[in-house]
């Protein structure tokens, strides 16, 4: 899931605003609760796959579970080509369905009330990644044994590139998933959730993986190798909580010594944010052909068994070289996507900006507030403030890349007006409490953060999210003090900020319109404390 590819580019790939995004029927159907969607309410897949390495193809059944929250007799699932439906059955009848692109319309025998259930039987040639996770897909390699490693990843692109599902992020399986995986008898396949039961086939097995707790669709995925398996037990906030390792035999060493972070992961994370939010399907690390993302229970790693982004610090302030990027990143993400997922994804900075933060507040409890406060400072660079962090609702259109680095800078900003750390750490934990296992809105979000802080931040969401204007302190000095003011902002936005005066600490209380400060003697010199995500300009 991780569009983290952007940040690499720094500030080299997009260096104007977006051109105003053309939408299509496609991105309508993929992207809004459609009438065919609205009516039923998902509850449980039973997702069968046997995955073929040598031909690349897959073939499958998913059964879908639902309740009527209204009266339908149709509904729309999603299969993107060259996938195709085979067969759609209910009761074991064979019921008729109409395709447009990748949304197809079933007609079910009659009318629900109440509860439903229908199987739906699929097989193809699933699109390979080109570049994962970014350009998703399946992903079909070799390991230095020449035995098949196989993943897939399909965030951004959505998970009705390889299997049927109700493919958007509002309605998530109230009772979980089953996922049956059959592959080739010498090879592992690892699913979401707890291992239930394998199956001998004779030429293949079939391996039983289930979770209990509902599981957005992006987060459901297939791994497959010739796996190592080893655990620990994390004596957690909720009891005992197994943390299993899948990974290539050959790197078994490295991930017993490397993967002991995702203890220290652990314990900060529930520190700052709460229970880990899946006790019952344990928490897993599964190594992968590419980079990782943050599939529920089941966070996949690619970094190479070493600290940093691919041994980069992408802060370039030696603290991104105090952990692995992917372990801290993508665990991060089952507190903020797993647990607290957005309803759209043009609210998708709700899942990176808060992690790519959980990236600071790792530092902050293992390191201190200073290491954390240097990190999000220094990720500063990688923002291009191209186009708002939210993109356009019902399209399926996200907002800008900066979601990971100016959603952090935002958060850490707004830690600043809190003041009260251990305030702070509550808001979090209590965020994860309020929405628990829910699909939210950042309207929710900022009405949580409102209430919470007890700080009118109408305009602090509003010039911050959906504009790409930074705040700019503009000063200048006087005779014996200096005047300031707000400039490049929206009409409104009076945020306080800390400033050092001759390296003193004091708060001001900038608008629009120049105010003075009279200190009956000149300054030596003034500057806005770094943690606030403004620019400052002295003008004469």
């Amino acid at each position: 899931m991780k569009y983290i590819l952007f940040l690499l580019c720094a500030v080299g790939c997009f260096t104007s605003p977006v051109e105003a995004q053309e939408f299509t029927r496609q991105d309508e159907l993929r992207g809004s609760i459609t009438p065919e969607r609205a009516w039923w309410d998902l509850q449980h897949y039973k997702l069968s796959v046997e995955v073929f390495p040598k031909t690349r193809s897959i073939k499958g059944e998913n059964i879908v579970s639902f309740t009527a929250v209204e009266k339908g007799s149709v509904m729309q699932i999603d299969l993107q080509a060259p996938m195709k439906i085979d067969k759609v059955t209910q009761h074991d009848l064979e019921l008729s369905f109409t395709s447009e692109g990748s949304a197809h319309f079933i007609t079910l025998l009659e009318e629900v009330t109440e509860a439903g259930q229908i199987t739906i039987e699929f097989s193809g040639t699933p699109k390979e990644a080109v570049n994962p996770p970014w350009d998703g897909g399946f992903t079909w390699q070799k390991d230095i044994s020449r035995k098949d490693f196989i993943a897939t990843s399909n965030q951004g692109i959505g998970s009705s590139i390889w299997w049927p599902n109700k493919d958007h992020p509002a309605d998530e399986p109230d009772r979980g998933v089953d996922l049956f995986l059959t592959v080739p008898k010498d090879l592992t396949a690892v699913g979401n959730g707890r291992l239930k039961e394998t199956i001998d086939n004779g030429d293949t097995k079939t391996w039983h993986w289930a979770v209990e707790n509902p599981i957005n669709n992006y987060g459901i995925n297939i791994n497959i190798g010739d796996y190592a398996h080893f655990k620990k037990n994390y004596a957690g906030l909720k009891g005992d909580l197994d943390m299993d390792f899948w990974v290539l035999k050959d790197n078994l060493k490295h991930a017993k010594r490397h993967f002991k972070q995702a203890l220290s992961m652990m314990e900060a994370f529930e520190h700052w944010f709460g229970p880990y939010p899946f006790y019952e399907d344990s928490f897993k690390l599964v190594e992968v052909p590419y980079l990782g993302m943050e599939h529920q229970s089941s966070v996949t790693y690619g970094n190479q068994y070493g600290n940093g982004y691919l041994g980069r610090d992408l802060s370039s302030t030696g603290w991104g070289m105090k952990f692995d990027f992917i372990i801290i990143h993508e665990a991060g993400h089952e507190w903020f996507a797993n647990n607290i997922t957005n309803k759209d994804v043009a609210d998708m900075w709700l899942h990176e900006g808060f992690t790519a933060y959980s990236e600071g507040l790792y530092l902050d409890y293992h390191f201190g507030k200073t290491a954390a406060s240097e990190y999000v400072i220094g990720t500063r660079a990688l923002v291009q403030n191209d186009r708002p962090l939210i993109g356009t609702y019902n399209k399926n259109h996200e907002g800008s890349s900066d979601m990971y680095y100016k959603g952090a800078n935002i958060l850490h900003t707004l830690r600043q007006l809190v003041e009260d750390d251990e305030k702070w750490r509550q808001i979090f934990i209590g965020l994860n409490k309020e929405f628990y296992h829910q699909t939210v809105t950042t309207k929710q979000v900022e009405d949580y953060f409102a209430a919470q802080t007890e700080i009118d931040l109408t305009e602090f969401w509003e010039q911050y999210l959906r504009t790409i204007q930074i705040p700019n302190v503009e000063y200048k000095m006087e005779i014996n003090g200096f005047s300031f003011r707000y400039t490049n902002i929206i009409d409104g936005f009076d945020m306080p900020v800390i400033l050092l005066v001759d390296g003193k600490e004091e708060w001001i209380f900038p608008t629009s319109e120049w105010k003075t400060k009279d200190y009956g003697k000149p300054l030596q010199s003034i500057a806005v404390k770094k943690d606030f995500y403004v620019t400052t300009k002295k003008v004469k």
